[in-house]
């Protein structure tokens, strides 16, 4: 009965409005999680390349491979989805129009790593996941300096 009723009188009372000033409103960037979901691209192509079907008509090799190789790919694309959610936070939420004077490349620079993204989820191409690895590098780069840092690049593996 006393949830109803609150219920109810929650029903009649106008929402509020609540606003923010960019999707992470703490204010809180860092290109690691970007760097990190493309070193994994990079890492799962590299296995993707290295993995070797089976010889033969063995069932179970077969089932062995092809669950491996579609596991790879799964990840090799969840991951660069994944630096791409967190390279488009960081230019459309982090850069501002002020960042441009000291990085007059920002957008094209962007740009050009989204369409990484997407090119190394179609393909298993070694040659893209270095280059996605080195525009992230240099958005890493602008990142630090915008902040007047100078943060090294490291990487995982």
């Amino acid at each position: 009965m006393l949830r109803s009723a609150i219920s109810s009188i929650l029903k009649r009372l106008p929402a509020k409005k609540a606003l923010a000033h960019c999707d992470g409103p703490c204010g809180v960037y860092d290109p690691a999680s970007a760097r990190i979901a493309a070193e994994a691209v990079l890492s799962m192509t590299k296995k993707l390349i290295a993995l070797a079907p089976p010889e033969g008509n063995d069932p179970i090799a077969w089932a062995t491979y092809n669950n491996t190789f579609s596991r790879f790919v799964a990840v090799k694309e969840e991951q660069a989805q994944e630096t791409k959610k967190e390279l488009l936070i960081l230019w459309t939420d982090y850069f501002k129009p002020e960042h441009l004077a000291s990085f007059p490349d920002l957008h094209d620079t962007f740009w050009k790593a989204a369409k990484l993204c997407s090119a190394c989820k179609v393909n298993i191409d070694q040659g893209k996941a270095e280059e996605l690895m080195a525009a992230v590098e240099k958005i890493h780069n602008m990142f630090w300096t915008s902040k007047g840092r100078s943060d090294s690049w490291t990487t995982a593996s």
